[in-house]
């Protein structure tokens, strides 16, 4: 079983979903390369583009908290190649599992402002909230920072109408493709509580009860239990792959 990241980081400050970094790195072949050696050689390849080697390392210390540390999941990537309108909501998913803080923002403090009746969200509110989470942690600039990008993370994903302030709270639908990839996914991650009550799916969902093909969800109210289509997350991604 993999597990969530749960010590507290900036790394969000640093880089966002960085959506085309996550697609290229899904698509590299498989590597033994480790450390300084890896660096250099991502660097050279050019596996990010032309960026440099500073901005390379970072990327690659996003990318092994991101997907490194849940190796079936990269590994049913490379092999499935999602679609582009579900990319975004896998990079949103992995921030997610590499990052308590936006774990914490887009699956708790999101929900819980469209639960109260609130329309929009700005940088300052997000600033206020990581403020008092977290009191004395981080100085006031760095707090406002944390607001602009944690909302610039989540607009890249999808969840707001625009990417000005105020951000409206708006409908939003998640392709059923990336949704089914969260649930397989998130059967091999140990969670405090059950995959339907996580914060995973509250972000993407909501309330809603999703109509999948590849897990069904049988019961009634706190009682449900969850029925597999595929043994594991790699024949699910062959049985994409084969459908696109």
């Amino acid at each position: 079983m993999n597990s969530e990241h749960t010590q507290e980081h900036t790394r969000i400050l640093r880089a966002m979903l960085v959506i085309d970094d996550s697609i290229a790195y899904w698509r590299l072949p498989r590597s033994d390369l480790s450390g300084s050696a890896r660096a250099i050689a991502a660097f050279q390849g050019r596996w990010f583009g032309a960026k440099s080697e500073a901005r390379v390392r970072t990327l690659l210390g996003d990318m092994a908290l991101r997907f490194d540390a849940y190796p079936e999941a990269l590994e049913a990537l490379r092999l499935w190649r999602p679609a582009r309108d579900a990319s975004p909501w896998i990079c949103h998913f992995h921030t997610q599992l590499a990052d308590p803080i936006y774990r914490r923002f887009s699956g708790e403090f999101l929900p819980e402002r469209r639960r109260l009746g609130y329309a929009t969200v700005d940088r300052d509110t997000v600033a206020r909230w990581i403020q008092e989470t977290w009191p004395d942690r981080w100085s006031a600039v760095t707090c406002l920072k944390f607001g602009s990008n944690l909302l610039a993370a989540a607009a890249e994903a999808g969840i707001f109408g625009e990417r000005k302030d105020p951000r409206r709270l708006v409908p939003f639908q998640v392709p059923r493709s990336a949704i089914e990839y969260v649930f397989y996914v998130l059967r091999n991650v140990t969670l405090s509580g059950g995959i339907l009550e996580s914060v995973y799916l509250r972000s993407i969902l909501g309330s809603q009860q999703p109509d999948l093909d590849a897990v069904r969800i049988h019961g009634l109210g706190e009682v449900q239990n969850l029925e597999w289509a595929f043994p594991d997350i790699r024949s699910w991604a062959q049985a994409q792959r084969e459908a696109a």
